[in-house]
């Protein structure tokens, strides 16, 4: 019995109190009423395409809208090829799950600033960008219907199966990208194409991951706690990543 309440003190520590903490900050801020009402214009974090020639990859992450937006966010994906236009890929919820271009490359959403989780350009973006498209038509849940916002397959899990599928990218999605350790097919494991990051899931409700780029995380219920080691910081649960 003292274990039980050993456990359930360490689920209330870690991963409920600073959710509730997260969600009261976030209802104290304005937010937009619905979709209508929210800004997904550009940011300008990105220069016109225009005027950036070379090769790029990026990822995006953003807050999202309602009391949801208090501790998940949403992620996409961009490339451009060499003095091409930005291509932007959402997982979405409506239509055609894979969205390309509906928003900016850069844009808002649901009025909340993006966050550029990875940034690749010239030859090195190059090489990737056909290994990244592969990954993005390879994802086995693009098609009408393919979405479920809670536990996934949603707008992480699509993002979160292009950053295995292509290791050399270097990155995993933040912690607060709920999703994003729902595994394809619902397996229970998955280890990255070259072999350095381990992902254990029950159905996306709970899980275990650890390697050079996730650190070492735990997830429960969506939520997850952990550290990274490559680039110093503490991951908690409704806050993301805190650096040090």
């Amino acid at each position: 019995m003292k274990i039980i309440w050993r456990l359930l003190a360490v689920i209330l520590a870690v991963f409920i109190l600073p959710t509730l903490v997260s969600a009261g900050l976030w209802v104290a801020r304005d937010h937009p009423k619905g979709w209508r009402d929210a800004d997904w214009s550009s940011t300008g974090l990105l220069p016109e395409a225009s005027t950036a020639p070379e090769p790029a990859i990026y990822v995006f992450s953003a807050m999202t809208g309602g009391l949801k937006g208090a501790v998940a966010s949403h992620a996409w994906i961009v490339t451009k090829t060499r003095n091409g236009e930005y291509k932007r890929y959402d997982k979405v919820g409506w239509g055609n799950p894979i969205r390309l271009n509906n928003y900016p490359a850069d844009g808002r959403w649901y009025s909340n600033m993006p966050r550029q989780v990875l940034k690749i350009e010239g030859a090195e973006a190059e090489r990737l960008i056909p290994k990244v498209e592969a990954a993005i038509k390879s994802y086995p849940y693009a098609r009408p219907g393919g979405y479920r916002i809670y536990p996934g397959p949603n707008s992480n899990t699509f993002v979160a199966h292009v950053l295995r599928q292509v290791p050399e990218l270097g990155t995993v999605l933040p912690s607060d990208a709920v999703g994003r350790d729902y595994l394809p097919e619902g397996g229970f494991y998955a280890l990255d194409a070259d072999g350095r990051d381990l992902h254990l899931s029950l159905g996306g409700y709970a899980g275990l991951s650890i390697g050079a780029r996730s650190g070492f995380e735990v997830n429960f219920l969506g939520l997850v706690a952990g550290f990274d080691f490559s680039k110093p910081a503490l991951k908690v649960p409704g806050f993301g990543p805190i650096g040090f």
